[in-house]
């Protein structure tokens, strides 16, 4: 199961619905069963403090994935700054929705294995990313 939460902060445009569905199937489709992600919107401010206390980083970040997985069963936190979903939106020229999904099925595809420390990994996580963006159906109106 999917589920949302707002920590002090607004997502604009969040469908969270018809979201979850579209994430549901990025696991299903990268062959794994969908246990428990949960995705927490928050500010800059509370995602830098997580990356201080739990990762000894000290910089904002878009996102911070805790890996819950076992066996076949994708399970995690997903800890989103809309702070920076926002401003990445602007310094990439890019619209805001496309960022906030990329974001997200970062986190997700972070937790079926996919990595991006390596520039090779990083090159298949964008193509990844790329792919299942494509795949993302806009609900009708």
């Amino acid at each position: 199961m999917i589920e949302f939460s707002l920590e002090d902060v607004n997502v604009p445009g969040l469908d969270s619905e018809h979201f979850a569905l579209w994430l549901e199937q990025v696991v299903l489709e990268e062959g794994f069963e969908l246990g428990d992600v949960n995705l927490v919107f928050c500010s800059d401010e509370a995602l830098l403090k997580i990356n201080i206390d739990f990762l000894q980083h000290d910089y904002y970040t878009d996102i911070i994935t805790f890996d819950y997985c076992e066996d076949d069963i994708v399970s995690g936190d997903l800890f989103i700054s809309i702070d920076r979903v926002l401003d990445n939106s602007v310094e990439l020229k890019t619209d805001y929705n496309a960022e906030l999904k990329r974001v997200c099925v970062h986190g997700v595809l972070h937790l079926c294995g996919y990595k991006d420390k390596s520039e090779v990994d990083e090159k298949q996580m964008r193509a990844k990313e790329d792919f299942y963006l494509e795949k993302y159906v806009p609900r009708e109106t």
